[in-house]
């Protein structure tokens, strides 16, 4: 089978590759870049869902500890405080939005999506330079960076701004690989080590795919040698190189995340977990016919895969499930790829073989021999859904695309002739068929039984006429070099229009700004219940006294919104969460449905001794607290502070105070405490629970009521006079030894000096920090530094202790039709 590109009209090589074509080509990029950007601002949208009930918010929270001269290590104003530095999300260790954020504390929303999509240009860009130095057709480089922007998941889950920030870096990573292997080159390896660090960064599944990815590319590139190990000798200071400067920008935040994740809701997963995250079979057929499913409805009735049509259940949605690339791509795969055989070309294998690899992987599931791989290679077992090995999909489709262009362009229309493609000169074209009338079959099953047949016939018919029309243009056409060339000029008009007209502000990407007015002007019902709130708050905080809130029921934007209002909120919206505090709070993944928020033994209601330990006074919700699910706790005595529309303020009392000094202890085990959901009964002005860990760090000895002391009546004072993000302050005055107790969530890293004296932090309370002072007057400061040398060496340590512990068992996996 002869799959080799040819040299046709002299249109391959660097011939092609001029100053002017490739200028041409950045300029035709960059100029579609630009008009799919300014749709949303254009038509009054903004990319929703966790773009602005998560990420926005969090940059928010970024710029405004970074314009009052603090680094945003911790969040007091998420679940009662939470580890920013180690949240994956939280955008602290990704330059560029660090730089944004320093530039522009207070962006608006729209400028948010226009610096995010703006990262789609580093890997679209290096398109072009990936082609040349391959010499293929500059129009296909274009073609691939229109796919890589705006194709299946890139557009589909714009929402996913973490992932965003990971993908739009893979193709430049890749190129620099090449030029630091091609050329020997120390200076390529390090700008390839960096720009790999800026992808990989927010240490999320597209990251940990691509890397995969590059390391194979690497591989590919030794195995392919000429010879083998004379290559790889030559090369492997720069390998080494690469390596360790990868490393040691990587290790802090890799570090820090790995000890987040060792004492949150997700150290990792079971595959029954990652099953429900697997790609459905049935979603390649949106590959050829984007809107088969109702995808793009702005009516929202998506009749494809998704929880309600899947027996055997699953996680993903419309926007997970949409892969579709363009019609004249999707018509050059099915043509040219698979019929014609192009994609088999040596020169092309390797992205071949990275896609049906990226493909077995999102379909999780169901393909053979994927539950040995989740629970055996490691890193897998950290991510719950493989569909989003999409994006990786995307990036190959964009390779194909853009190489079939280039195939196109070079050698005109594919010939199905045994000399073409040999023995296959028979089996590629009707397994295109095959593939063609599968995505038809599987799409129309779905669209019967939801009684959409006509829309999706519709679709698949508009699908069949621009194919057809295509076909037969080239057809036409393409007999001369001169022609293709216009035929190419053509493509990429009609693949850079479709997908700004179908993608740009979709469905799957927008929604009118207004629904996010709490980061903009709030209703007047709403605004005033807020500049009430904050003005009771504000004068607590000017006598030392620091209340917390709870916002429950309000609109998805009003999950986070307490970063940007600066509210000490005890709930909110993240996936990562403090597994103590989750199992001693409920608060849940999210805040909008109060369905989902739950109530442990440990935390029965908004007055038990729990919530008047973290000092939760007020009570934030969407309806009057009697319109509240079943299972939600009544209130007894609460005072309405403010009550109307979708915004009612409850007073609650029996709050604790922030900081007091016990001069009683008693010894408790707060994780079986925890696990049989039981708050120890003790006195919550005099006396402290101290975790048996913390115990043997104290160094008087005090007494216990559990051993029948009687609470000592003594005259103490604790006074928080500074309260900072990663800093609390607190004036202690105490007529004998004690335990200073800070209603402030444990965790590691903070520490603790009184009088400038470093003194060990102890657990207290369950959830809470400690620590013992002497009698008199002192100054009491908490710190908390993530990147401390003590801090880093723990938690590497504890990281190497985890890896020997038996791995999870494999949860059951849900039945597969």
């Amino acid at each position: 089978m002869n799959t080799s590109p040819s040299v046709a009209g002299g249109t391959t090589g660097s011939g092609i590759w001029t100053a002017r074509p490739t200028l041409l080509a950045l300029a035709l990029i960059l100029g579609i870049w630009a008009l799919a950007a300014l749709v949303w601002p254009l038509t009054g949208t903004v990319v929703p869902w966790d773009s602005k009930n998560q990420f926005y918010p969090t940059l928010r929270y970024l710029g405004a500890a970074l314009a009052h001269g603090e680094m945003p290590f911790w969040n007091p104003y998420h679940f009662g405080g939470h580890p920013s530095a180690a949240d994956p999300q939280s955008l602290l260790f990704t330059p560029t939005m660090l730089l944004f954020g320093w530039l522009v504390p207070e962006p608006s929303m729209q400028l948010f999506d226009i610096v995010i999509f703006a990262h789609f240009l580093p890997g679209a860009l290096a398109f072009v330079p990936l082609f040349r130095r391959r010499g293929w057709h500059p129009a296909g480089a274009v073609v691939a960076a229109i796919v890589f922007i705006l194709g299946g998941s890139a557009s589909a889950r714009l929402q996913h701004t973490g992932i965003i920030l990971s993908y739009g870096w893979f193709p430049l990573a890749l190129l620099l690989l090449e030029e630091a292997l091609d050329r020997r080159s120390y200076r390529f390896g390090a700008l390839f080590a960096v720009v790999a660090v800026l992808m990989t960064i927010g240490r999320d599944q597209v990251a940990f795919l691509c890397d995969i990815t590059l390391i194979a590319a690497a591989a590919a590139r030794i195995v392919t040698a000429p010879q083998p190990l004379a290559y790889l000798k030559s090369r492997i200071g720069v390998l080494l190189a690469m390596a360790g400067i990868g490393g040691a920008l990587l290790a802090v935040p890799v570090v820090l995340t790995m000890q987040f994740l060792a004492t949150s809701t997700r150290p990792s997963f079971g595959f029954g977990v990652a099953a429900m995250g697997s790609l459905p079979p049935e979603s390649l057929a949106t590959i050829l016919f984007g809107n088969v499913f109702g995808s793009l409805r702005w009516t929202y009735d998506y009749w494809g895969p998704d929880w309600h049509s899947l027996s055997e259940g699953t996680w993903t949605d419309r926007a997970t499930n949409y892969l579709f690339v363009g019609t004249v791509p999707a018509l050059f795969l099915l043509w040219h790829g698979v019929a014609g055989g192009r994609l088999l070309a040596r020169e092309f294998r390797f992205f071949l073989v990275t896609g049906l690899l990226a493909l077995l992987y999102a379909l999780g599931r169901y393909t053979p021999g994927f539950e040995m791989i989740f629970d055996h290679m490691p890193g897998v077992d950290l991510y719950r859904r493989p569909a989003d090995a999409t994006f990786l999909i995307n990036v190959m489709l964009a390779f194909a695309a853009g190489y079939l262009v280039h195939r196109y362009i070079a050698d005109g229309l594919p010939k199905w002739t045994t000399a073409a493609l040999g023995k296959l000169h028979l089996f590629l074209p009707m397994l295109a068929l095959a593939l063609a009338v599968a995505a038809i079959a599987s799409a129309m099953a779905f669209a019967l039984r939801a009684g959409q047949g006509a829309p999706a016939m519709r679709e698949i018919g508009l699908g069949l006429v621009a194919a057809a029309l295509v076909i037969a243009l080239l057809t036409r056409i393409s007999p001369t070099s001169r022609w293709r060339e216009v035929a190419a000029i053509l493509i990429i008009a009609f693949t850079g229009g479709e997908l700004v007209l179908r993608h740009a502000a979709s469905p799957l990407n927008a929604e009118p700004a207004e629904r996010y007015a709490v980061f903009r002007q709030l209703p007047p019902e709403q605004l005033q219940g807020l500049q009430i709130l904050k003005r009771e708050l504000a004068d607590r905080h000017a006598h030392g006294e620091y209340p917390r809130v709870e916002i429950l029921g309000q609109r998805g934007p009003w999950q986070n919104a307490s970063m940007v209002l600066q509210l000490e909120d005890i709930i909110g919206y993240n996936p990562l969460r403090l597994a103590d505090y989750e199992r001693a709070v409920g608060p849940g993944e999210n805040a909008e449905d109060p369905n989902l928020r739950t109530f442990p033994a440990t935390f029965r209601g908004y007055k038990c001794r729990l919530a008047g330990l973290l000092g939760l006074e007020y009570l934030v919700l969407d309806r009057p607290i009697e319109r509240m699910p079943r299972h939600f706790p009544r209130l007894t005595g609460a005072e309405i502070v403010y009550g109307t529309g979708r915004m009612w303020i409850y007073r609650l009392d029996g709050a604790s105070p922030r900081a007091y000094v016990a001069h009683e202890v008693s010894a408790v085990d707060s994780e079986a405490a925890l696990d049989q959901e039981e708050l120890p009964e003790f006195n919550r002005r005099s006396e402290a629970l101290i975790d048996d860990a913390s115990m043997p760090l104290l160094k008087e000895r005090y007494a216990s009521s559990a051993e029948g002391a009687s609470p000592k009546d003594l005259e103490d004072r604790a006074r928080i006079v500074s309260y900072q993000r990663n800093s609390v302050t607190v004036e202690v005055e105490s007529e004998a030894a004690g335990v200073l107790v800070l209603h402030d969530v444990y965790y590691p890293g903070w520490e603790v000096t009184v009088d400038g004296e470093r003194r060990p932090m102890l657990r207290a309370n369950l959830l809470f920090r400690g620590v013992e002072i002497p009698a008199g007057r002192h100054r009491v400061e908490f710190n908390f530094r993530p990147m401390s040398y003590e801090n880093l060496v723990t938690a590497a340590s504890d990281l190497l202790k985890s890896r020997k512990e038996e791995p999870i068992r494999t949860a059951e996996v849900p039945r597969v039709r």
